[in-house]
């Protein structure tokens, strides 16, 4: 693969499938499974090697990275999110770097606030009938169950990607 195909591979195609796959492990099981952080640090890391990001540009990336997980490791240790959501963050800002990281973690913000009330809410009233019969939201729906706030993170990562400069580069070919 010529380094535009595999950058447009890993902008169009991997990096929306692992989001997807990680919000939707979190919703089913409320687990991000180690290797969709792993995938999204080796998809990177073939994007890297593309040739479409000069060795600062992956620094700066990595670096971003760096400091995500720097601060989602702290708040897994104080016990405040889990252990996927902080691996997924940094992988996700590992693609995303410094000029989409606030903006993805703005989005997330949001996100996972509405989507926190939205469960909350949802709570607060008796499963429908077939739903009522599904473990998945049997558990979702038990108050002692955290939130799935990997939906958030998946989909503000798909949000804030098409704004970065790695797109714009993707897209200049």
């Amino acid at each position: 693969m010529t380094g535009t195909v595999l950058a447009e591979f890993g902008l169009l195609i991997l990096f929306p499938f692992l989001m997807a796959y990680a919000a939707a492990s979190d919703l089913l099981t409320m687990l991000i499974p180690n290797r969709i952080s792993l995938a999204l640090i080796l998809g990177f890391a073939l994007l890297a090697i593309s040739g479409l990001m000069s060795p600062g540009e992956v620094g700066w990336h990595v670096a971003a990275a760096a400091v995500v997980l720097s601060v989602t490791f702290t708040l897994f240790a104080l016990n405040i999110i889990g252990g996927g959501d902080a691996k997924l963050a940094a992988a996700t800002a590992l693609w995303l770097g410094f000029d989409g990281l606030l903006d993805y973690l703005l989005a997330a913000s949001v996100l996972g606030g509405i989507l926190t009330l939205a469960i909350l809410a949802a709570r607060s009233h008796p499963l429908p009938g077939r739903l009522a019969t599904l473990p998945f939201a049997l558990h979702l729906h038990d108050r002692k169950t955290g939130i799935p706030y990997g939906i958030a993170l998946a989909a503000s990562a798909l949000l804030v990607l098409p704004e970065t400069s790695l797109w714009s580069a993707v897209a200049a070919g």
